[in-house]
């Protein structure tokens, strides 16, 4: 199959070079010269724009920041420019009411798309093992599914255009409420005389058992590794989990959802971010504490 794949960065690069491992020819796009570079190294076919890498596609797949890039690059250059029938699926993080609007131009133009966010960070995207939440309808998601299953270790089909963003959301928000309820309990038990070490030990295999804990422990050299091995560089940066805060807060007012853990999260990241730390794990939270 002929992929393009548009946006080539920390994320974008991995799942690329599985398409082609897959033996899938991928035409690659990105503004920067060393990411295209890097994809050419992985067996990518580099284009120096984004209709030329979509102008022969069966499909389409973008990884790009934010919503407002997301439509204008369909909108600009995806749209019209692929071939009529191809298969979009916006692997964006982004808000919902962009995720439909794009898809509603994509189907009102005769192309099928779906939104794939996707949850797992850089080591996941490059060793194929994402978790892809997909929205669209269920024949979509079977076209959908063939693209996404050399990335990924699960594909899951999470209802109607905009639900993977839905999952996307909910799912972070939950993760950043776990991680500084990890920091905290964690700091607390070091204060009140009980080593990391040990508390980790009871801690993971009892009630407070949560991923944050197991899997990602924030405090270095105590359990899992993780980014706090090494100062809290590499992972999921706090920038990113402040943007997605920011997406379930903005989701939260449309749906009237009554979020204050959500909202509690947020601000505690954003002080974060503000004070110079954006490009830190999400799990420096706990040098706050």
């Amino acid at each position: 199959m002929k992929i393009a794949f548009i946006g080539l960065g920390n994320m974008g690069g991995g799942m690329a070079a599985n398409l082609v491992k897959a033996g899938h020819q991928v035409h690659a796009f990105d503004l920067s010269e060393a990411a295209l570079a890097k994809a050419r190294e992985h067996g990518c076919e580099t284009f120096s724009t984004v209709p030329e890498a979509v102008a022969e596609a069966d499909a389409v797949v973008t990884m790009l920041p934010n919503g407002g890039i997301v439509k204008s690059v369909y909108t600009a250059d995806v749209i019209g420019k692929a071939p009529k029938g191809a298969l979009f699926l916006d692997c964006s993080t982004i808000d919902v009411a962009t995720a439909r609007e794009v898809a509603q131009l994509a189907g009102d133009a005769g192309y099928i798309m779906v939104d794939a966010p996707v949850s797992g960070g850089i080591a996941a995207a490059n060793g194929g093992t994402l978790t892809f939440m997909v929205g669209g309808t269920a024949e979509a998601f079977a076209k959908a599914e063939a693209v996404l299953k050399p990335m990924a270790k699960a594909v899951i089909h999470a209802g109607q255009i905009g639900s993977g963003q839905v999952a996307k959301m909910c799912n972070n928000m939950l993760l950043a409420i776990h991680m500084i309820g990890t920091c905290e309990a964690m700091a607390l038990a070091e204060k009140a005389g009980l080593s990391p070490q040990k508390f980790y030990e009871i801690s993971s295999k009892s009630t407070g058992y949560c991923w944050s804990l197991n899997d990602y422990t924030p405090v270095p050299g105590v359990g899992a590794a993780s980014p706090a091995d090494n100062d809290y560089q590499g992972g999921f940066a706090s920038a990113l989990m402040l943007k997605d805060l920011r997406l379930a807060m903005e989701g939260a007012q449309g749906a009237r959802a009554n979020v204050p853990l959500g909202q509690h999260a947020t601000k505690i990241y954003e002080a974060f971010v503000e004070g110079g730390n954006g490009a830190k794990d999400f799990g420096a939270i706990f040098t706050t504490l």
